[in-house]
């Protein structure tokens, strides 16, 4: 195997296609009404990317901890360590050299920035090698990695996020995990499963009733944060109210691809692959900027 070889299977496992979860370190820039300024949005930029290096070295980690279920997943068997492509060696040496190359970027780009990222790193070490194994727990520090993402991008530009957000970020975090759950538990074999404990600790009503009480949270929230009157003194306006029905038609095409089409292996990577919910997404954030930024 070529040194081109092992760069790009890193890169793989890096798994680039989903550092759009890393995009919710904009949302403190954004609804703190300063995308327009030069030195946040490059800073913020500056997060985004550290929180790629760590993420896919978290990633990376994962992988080597579940190799032996990767091997009986059949999709997760092609991923280069799975496959045998990228060597466990090599592996174990990129999470050691971009780890911390991402921990000295982030006390580069500020002290209180670099304690959030840390304390991402270190509760998804714990679950890639405990917490993971714990049901219900294992989709509650998921979630958690996201509500830090959210956190970090505020420190890091030294403003306030709504607390409503952060339930949004925490819920809608909660309702992708948990589909990622009923996914494995419905598509894999009884051999996949045993393989990982977990798994055997659900079932699909459980996970369905769970995702019925999220996805009716989501909704009740993110209505909930449009009509605060936090909201409406901070933007001016309380016209918020007319972006929920791009988060309704979401969530309930999102819950169509999951129950009708089984796209539930990447529920973050739907975004990327159904039109109609990119579309409904791109309208909702270009409907928030306007009302927001120009009103």
């Amino acid at each position: 195997m070529g040194n081109d070889s092992v760069v790009i299977n890193v890169v793989k496992s890096l798994r680039p296609k989903q550092w759009i979860k890393n995009l919710l370190v904009f949302a403190g820039l954004v609804f703190s009404q300063n995308l327009f300024n030069l030195e946040a949005f490059l800073t913020t930029i500056c997060a985004f990317f550290i929180f790629c290096l760590v993420s896919g070295s978290i990633y990376i980690l994962n992988d080597i901890v579940d190799l032996p279920f990767d091997r009986a997943n059949p999709l997760k068997a092609k991923r280069p360590l799975a496959s045998g492509k990228l060597k466990i060696t090599h592996a174990k040496l990129a999470v050691f050299i971009l780890a911390p190359i991402a921990l000295l970027f982030a006390y580069l780009l500020d002290y209180q920035f670099l304690l959030v990222v840390l304390l991402y790193i270190i509760l998804q070490v714990f679950y890639s090698f405990y917490l993971k194994n714990i049901p219900i727990i294992d989709i509650l520090v998921i979630a958690l990695g996201s509500i830090l993402r959210v956190i970090g991008g505020a420190i890091v530009i030294n403003v306030t996020i709504s607390s409503w957000l952060l339930i949004c970020t925490i819920l809608l975090a909660l309702l992708l995990a948990l589909s990622k759950r009923r996914y494995e538990l419905v598509v894999f074999d009884e051999e996949a499963r045993n393989k990982r404990n977990v798994l055997g600790e659900y079932n699909t009503y459980l996970l369905d009733q769970m995702i019925s009480v999220v996805t009716s949270s989501v909704l009740i929230a993110y209505s909930l944060y449009t009509m605060s009157e936090e909201t409406v003194e901070r933007f001016g306006t309380r016209s918020l109210i007319f972006t929920v029905p791009f988060v309704l038609y979401g969530l309930f095409r999102f819950l169509y691809l999951i129950y009708r089409k089984d796209l539930g292996d990447s529920p973050e990577g739907l975004l990327l692959l159904d039109k109609p919910l990119l579309i409904d997404v791109s309208l909702w954030i270009l409907t928030v900027l306007i009302l927001i930024y120009l009103l």
